[in-house]
């Protein structure tokens, strides 16, 4: 997977080099697809492959978005986190609008540990020329997710079989310390499901892998 990663990073990082020139303006590439479908790694090969080449590039995650437990709580979700509607979509459009404007933007992240988003966690300097967004529903088609699409230089999607994605969320879950069973319930209540809902509602991309 990491050298097959690269390979892909070094493919994308290609694409942008022969995109318009637009003088020194921030180029936003989205990374989307399912859960477990990869994204996280390409993104990471992606940005070693520009900084192979001098260019300066930040990887911003989705998943610093997700909306706290208690707010899940309190609307009945926290059993469906991951889902759509437990992001704080018009909060991340309004970031990603920020980040194409070319100023420093302070961005949150996921503590997978903790299981909560910190505020102000990064930092995407002004001079920084290409940010990586990953994310599951960067190209879904629904709102207020479609607005995004306007946003993107370049739009990546990451297909996967599902009986593969199944088993790299399984694997995803016994990794957080969960038994075999516990893990397979999580995958099958909540991942799938929103999986197929990326996979059969996505907007056009310039690529899909």
């Amino acid at each position: 997977m990491p050298e097959r990663a690269a390979g892909t990073g070094q493919r994308v990082a290609a694409l942008l080099a022969v995109l318009p020139p637009e003088g020194a303006r921030r180029r936003l590439v989205a990374l989307a697809g399912p859960p477990a479908g990869g994204k996280s790694t390409l993104a990471a090969a992606l940005s070693a492959a520009l900084a192979a080449r001098g260019e300066s590039a930040v990887v911003v995650p989705m998943d610093g978005f997700h909306l706290d437990n208690a707010v899940l709580r309190g609307r009945g979700l926290l059993s469906r986190k991951g889902a759509p509607e437990t992001f704080d979509a018009e909060g991340f459009i309004a970031l990603v609008t920020r980040l194409r404007q070319g100023a420093e933007v302070a961005i949150p992240l996921f503590d997978r540990q903790r299981d909560i988003a910190v505020a102000g966690a990064a930092i995407v300097p002004a001079d920084c020329r290409t940010v990586i967004v990953e994310g599951n529903y960067l190209l879904f088609d629904a709102e207020p997710w479609r607005r995004l699409a306007a946003l993107w230089d370049l739009a990546v999607f990451l297909e996967e079989d599902e009986g593969e994605l199944a088993a790299r969320l399984v694997q995803r879950w016994r990794d957080h310390g969960l038994d075999a069973r516990a893990a397979r319930q999580r995958a099958e209540a909540n991942d799938l499901p929103n999986a197929r809902r990326i996979l059969s509602a996505r907007l056009p991309a310039t690529l899909v892998l």
